[in-house]
């Protein structure tokens, strides 16, 4: 069995550095595949100005103590690499740089991961490669001429790298929103093509919004209750890193608000009269959340501040009127479309059977796959609310590392 490794881990992204540390602290010889550098999707796939939203004391890694400067404030996604590096350094991960697993197969009862450098043994693998990297685009996106310039959110970088012109964003989601306000903070023009997302605040009753949701359970609320009747997993709510951002904000800053994107006919942009709905259910989705805190405090008998009026909830929607319905494109200055409209992972180098549907995305439980020996960390929703971010891969790396220790004990 020379050469065998018990695990080998394919992303040295935060899911994947979490599983190798749990691995390390029980001594199972592994490797870390990552295909290019440490981090790289946090170094390529954001725009300039970004900032994680969940706050520093809620970006650490397991086995990180919690005593770090400005606990509630936030990191840029320059400071979050420079983050996973040093985790990497000072817990002494065995990470391998720029080597992508090419194909993972199996055979007599092991795993084969081949990669540029040839071939690797183990009896487990798991995939931390994440299901948020690969951009989706509407079918509608294909009917647009050629003379826009269309680009999704993971090649957005600023406004300045745009040709002059207006902007439309599509989708109000998290990139979304804080694409839209990049812009209009840099002097765009802004029309948004808003979508059916919630909201949440920055802050609420004397805390982070993202400390409240961790202490009162709301990230840990199981994902057969956050499905959707479609079968499908809703969009994570808009959450500014550092304020709250509002559909009505926005609008407050020049953006126009327009409804879902329909497509191109007859040379005009054509959008959907919910525009109404979409901002309704922003508003009602972020009272929700409240509710939910509000019970936690109430039930704890926290001693926590009233809730107070947050400005970016409360000012009042600058809306076309008319409402804007479509848009000829001709005349409308829109040089450039930036697709705010979700990922999906990318596991078509998964060459066994029974590991991937009918869509191309993992089957499994809670990151458990169904072939022995195979996991999956860092899927959004995998089992949780929590799932996917970077405060649920302390808890998840941990449990599926139990599971791969008892299922080598058998």
């Amino acid at each position: 069995m020379a050469g065998i490794l018990d695990v080998v881990v394919v992303g040295a992204g935060s899911a994947g550095l979490g599983v190798s540390y749990f691995l390390k602290q029980q001594g199972r010889d592994h490797q870390v595949l990552e295909r290019g550098r440490i981090g790289e999707t946090w170094r390529t796939q954001r725009w300039d100005s970004f900032w994680l939203n969940s706050p520093n004391i809620r970006s650490l890694l397991p086995g990180d103590a919690p005593d770090i400067s400005e606990p509630w404030g936030a990191s840029t996604q320059h400071q979050f690499v420079a983050y996973l590096e040093s985790y990497v350094e000072r817990h002494r991960l065995p990470v391998i740089a720029d080597v992508p697993a090419e194909e993972l197969s199996r055979e007599d009862g092991l795993f084969l991961v081949a990669t540029p450098r040839g071939i690797l043994r183990a009896r487990n693998v798991v995939i931390a490669s994440g299901s948020l990297n690969c951009p989706k685009r509407p079918p509608e996106s294909a009917d647009l001429p050629a003379t826009l310039r269309q680009l999704d959110s993971s090649a957005y970088r600023s406004a300045a790298e745009l040709e002059r012109g207006a902007v439309l964003v599509v989708g109000s989601g998290q990139s979304g929103g804080q694409i839209a306000e990049d812009l209009a903070l840099a002097g765009r023009s802004v029309f948004l093509a808003t979508s059916r997302v919630g909201r949440l605040v920055r802050h609420y009753r004397g805390g982070d919004i993202f400390n409240w949701m961790t202490l009162s359970g709301y990230l840990d609320m199981p994902r057969r209750e956050i499905i959707l009747p479609s079968g499908k997993l809703p969009p994570r709510g808009l959450l500014g890193a550092t304020h709250t951002i509002s559909l009505q904000s926005l609008s407050a800053q020049g953006v126009v608000l327009l409804g879902r994107f329909l497509g191109m006919r007859n040379g005009r942009l054509v959008f959907a009269d919910n525009l109404d709905e979409h901002i309704r259910f922003a508003d009602e989705s972020s009272a929700d959340v409240k509710r939910f805190i509000d019970d936690y405090i109430r039930r704890a008998r926290l001693n926590a501040p009233p809730a107070e009026d947050d400005p970016a909830e409360v000012i009042a929607p600058r809306l076309p009127s008319p409402p804007i319905h479509s848009i000829e494109l001709a005349t409308s200055g829109i040089r450039s479309v930036i697709w705010c409209t979700g990922f999906r992972g990318d596991f078509r180098w998964i060459k066994i059977p029974d590991t991937i549907d009918d869509d191309g995305q993992p089957i499994h439980q809670d990151g458990t796959g169904f072939v022995p020996g195979l996991y999956f960390s860092g899927l959004d929703f995998a089992s949780t609310r929590k799932s996917g971010i970077i405060a649920g891969v302390a808890e998840e790396a941990a449990r599926l590392v139990d599971h791969l220790a008892r299922r080598s004990a058998g």
